[in-house]
């Protein structure tokens, strides 16, 4: 190597020739990185720009989301519809006249959401149920929600979701210790007053097992003191 270096320091030209050489690579290998960085840039910021014009603008204030929302409200036009379809009314009537003569101090309701009967510290599992709704819901004098009564119409499990849904709904109900009960559209006005008679029933057995059970423990109390 060292007799190479000899023999290009005996012949200048070349020597100068070769350092200009290596200097222009080294000029076109630094201008080439310096041109994939500023590409990699403008994508990075044309991608944000895209990203930022497809994005609604976000209203950070309340007053801001209730000004639009009154805009909206005010462009449209809106009409008044039953809460409960023909069938779900007749239901309805039935469970009334049933719920007046078996059990006077509950009342149903239609079209409960459940995220007004049922609350957890799971955020995932609450907003799983929060939009979803029953039929109809039986509470008692205090609104306490009992049995919930889902009314299951010819078409009802023609929808490949249904059924997936039902399954939600009522296992976030058992879990919550509310009752669960299937009408469909067979089911006579009998059949129904017979299932509310049955909930009123067993309500009644269990407040006086209850009742009892609290009796026996003040009854021992009393004895031990």
């Amino acid at each position: 190597m060292l007799a190479t270096l000899n023999a290009l320091l005996d012949q200048p030209l070349l020597l100068i020739l070769m350092l200009a050489a290596g200097a222009a690579c080294g000029i076109g290998v630094e201008r080439f990185v310096e041109r994939q960085k500023l590409a990699q840039r403008r994508a990075y910021w044309a991608g944000r720009k895209t990203a930022k014009a497809k994005s609604p603008v976000k209203l950070t204030k309340a007053v801001d989301v209730a000004a639009e929302q009154m805009k909206c409200v005010m462009q449209a036009r809106f009409t008044a519809r039953p809460l409960l379809n023909r069938q779900e009314r007749r239901l309805l009537a039935v469970i009334d006249a049933a719920l007046a003569e078996y059990t006077p101090g509950w009342r149903s309701m239609g079209q409960v959401s459940l995220g007004e009967i049922l609350s957890s510290n799971d955020k995932d599992a609450f907003l799983a149920v929060n939009s979803k709704r029953v039929d109809l819901l039986i509470v008692d004098a205090e609104c306490k929600p009992l049995h919930a009564v889902e009314f299951q119409g010819t078409g009802h499990h023609l929808g490949q979701t249904a059924a997936g849904r039902d399954a939600v709904k009522k296992e976030a109900l058992r879990r919550a210790g509310i009752g669960y009960a299937e009408v469909v559209s067979g089911d006579t006005p009998a059949e129904v007053r017979a299932l509310i008679r049955k909930l009123a029933d067993r309500a009644r057995a269990n407040s006086g097992a209850s009742a009892s059970a609290s009796a026996s423990a003040s009854a021992s109390a009393s004895a031990s003191a």
